[in-house]
């Protein structure tokens, strides 16, 4: 039995698939339990010459992907969280000191994140009046970075968001909408200034 079909075989069953959750997440911290933890090198991909710093808090429960190109560079103090979206990150990419990972998210190759960055896929619903914003779950919409970005410190890129190939977001933008291929962003929410293509 392949991955795919233990992936379906939870979707079939919900009963299960809280179990299981609950047995690898710890609900109050909203991260993997220690033991699993402790498993993460048998079920995370980690490239030749790749480096993941020991500060780094590392949410990759089993039950999504997280991988990371050969020498590619995962800095001190980030935040890596696959638990409601995979996390791919490409080869040659660095991801800067306290940045911030939320899947679904693929990173292509010779991607530069600088400091404090967040690129996030989740966003918290909220569209119900009657409820709190806590009870209403979470919605997630795909972001994917291409080759050859350079993004600058604190930027923010949203979900449902491609950035395209030999782009450049300055720093403190917010990416709202996609950026195509060889442009400069800035601002926000962030517009493109200048096309380098």
């Amino acid at each position: 039995m392949n991955t795919d079909d233990i992936r379906q075989k939870l979707k079939d069953s919900p009963q299960l698939k809280r179990l299981l959750d609950w047995f690898i997440m710890n609900q109050r911290d909203a991260r993997p339990r220690w033991y699993v933890r402790l498993l993460a090198p048998l079920y995370q991909h980690r490239g030749q010459r790749s480096k993941i710093y020991r500060s780094v808090r590392m949410d990759t429960p089993p039950y999504r992907r997280f991988s990371l190109g050969q020498h590619s560079v995962v800095e001190s103090f980030c935040c890596i969280n696959n638990a409601v979206g995979d996390v791919i990150i490409g080869d040659y990419t660095r991801i800067g000191l306290h940045n911030t990972i939320i899947g679904p998210v693929t990173i292509g190759n010779h991607v530069n994140l600088a400091q404090g960055i967040t690129v996030t896929a989740l966003n918290h619903n909220f569209s119900e009046p009657d409820k709190r914003i806590n009870e209403q779950g979470v919605s997630t919409g795909q972001v994917v970075i291409g080759d050859d970005v350079w993004i600058g410190a604190n930027a923010v890129v949203l979900p449902n968001v491609s950035i395209g190939c030999h782009c450049v977001v300055a720093a403190g933008a917010v990416v709202t909408k996609n950026v195509p291929d060889g442009c400069v962003v800035a601002g926000v929410p962030a517009k493109i200034i200048k096309r380098l293509l």
